[in-house]
């Protein structure tokens, strides 16, 4: 998890009334909600992706003064009717039956270039106990430094498959070209192999279970710095000249670029549009604020996400043990970034 100096804000242990505009019904959906989800997880997998900018808008305007219901005192569900996952919201048993019926294998996509390959064995061996248990994964590691890729002992049906690409002089463009490299290799490789991509950074470890409840067509993870905070302080790309320009009365959320994923198709669209827009903005001599995080974000505005992980699934510790929290998921390594950036 990186680019993280500057961009943590204040997180808070609910969401504040502004943000609290999902949903809209009736208090009795709130009610039902857990146990329509508990029992249907898997329909929300084949909802479409995009949903209509004036439907979406429309939604927003009607509700965005409504105190509504929440389970457990967090969100559950988006105005376009995501679901956003928390500890208790799914019922694991039944999915993964489901998954395993389905016959999926998920990639996992992770950049070690430089000296982030000392990241990777501790990434991996959580990854083993943590990770898709029980299924099918291909570890799919880019990194410029293959021969120091370590060997870990994998399950069965789980491989390490290393792709082998150059690096930059400049850390954000390394984090930039990861949009390049996702697209290009799910349209060649990936989307013969795995059924679902999962992209995370590589500077973290897995801390508990992540399943196959984190799967839809396109999935976000909203970013642990502000996952409370009022959509003023998002740090959102804000300048016009860029492509990643997300006007000051727009967004939903923050997704954090460090947790993403969805269908090898969804994500092989949403790596193109993010490439594409990275490079036109570098011919006009512009780089976005947070790089390919502020591309992720954009995106996501115009192309809702049809599931959202709570920030169970992307923590860094010295954010403090938030009462909100019931799992930390998948966790930030500590490290000094000098030491490793651009080295």
């Amino acid at each position: 998890m990186h680019k993280d100096q500057g961009k943590t804000g204040a997180v808070k242990g609910c969401f504040t009334k502004r943000h609290v505009y999902v949903m809209g019904c009736t208090t009795l959906l709130c009610f039902s909600v857990g146990y329509f989800w508990n029992t249907s997880n898997d329909i929300w997998l084949d909802t479409p992706t995009q949903v209509s900018n004036t439907m979406s808008n429309h939604i927003l305007e009607d509700l965005l003064q409504i105190e509504l219901p929440r389970r457990c005192d967090v969100l559950v569900m988006t105005p376009w009717f995501a679901p956003i996952v928390w500890e208790g919201t799914y019922n694991a048993e039944i999915l993964n039956e489901q998954f395993r019926q389905r016959n999926v294998t998920v990639g996992l996509t992770v950049f070690a270039i430089k000296k982030y390959v000392i990241f990777l064995k501790k990434f991996l061996e959580t990854a083993e106990t943590y990770f898709m248990v029980g299924h099918r994964v291909n570890y799919y590691i880019f990194t410029d430094r293959p021969e120091e890729v370590p060997k870990v002992e994998l399950k069965e049906g789980r491989n390490v498959v290393v792709l082998q690409v150059q690096n930059y002089p400049r850390w954000q463009e390394i984090s930039m070209r990861r949009m390049e490299m996702i697209n290009y290799f799910s349209q060649q490789q990936f989307i013969n192999e795995v059924s679902y991509l999962v992209c995370v950074d590589v500077d973290m470890r897995f801390n508990d279970q992540v399943g196959v409840e984190i799967l839809s067509n396109l999935f976000g993870t909203l970013h642990p710095g502000f996952y409370g905070a009022e959509r003023q302080s998002f740090t959102y790309e804000r300048r016009p000249a860029s492509q990643a320009y997300v006007p000051r009365d727009e967004g939903d959320f923050y997704y954090a670029g460090g947790f993403f994923g969805g269908t090898v198709m969804e994500v092989y669209k949403l790596t193109k549009k993010c490439h594409e827009a990275i490079m036109v903005d570098k011919a006009n001599g512009i780089e976005a604020i947070w790089q390919e995080e502020s591309h992720l974000n954009k995106y996501f505005v115009y192309h809702k996400p049809t599931k959202i992980l709570s920030p169970e699934y992307l923590w860094d510790d010295n954010l403090g043990r938030r009462e909100i929290l019931k799992k930390r998921r998948f966790l930030a390594v500590p490290k000094n970034h000098a030491a490793i950036r651009n080295k």
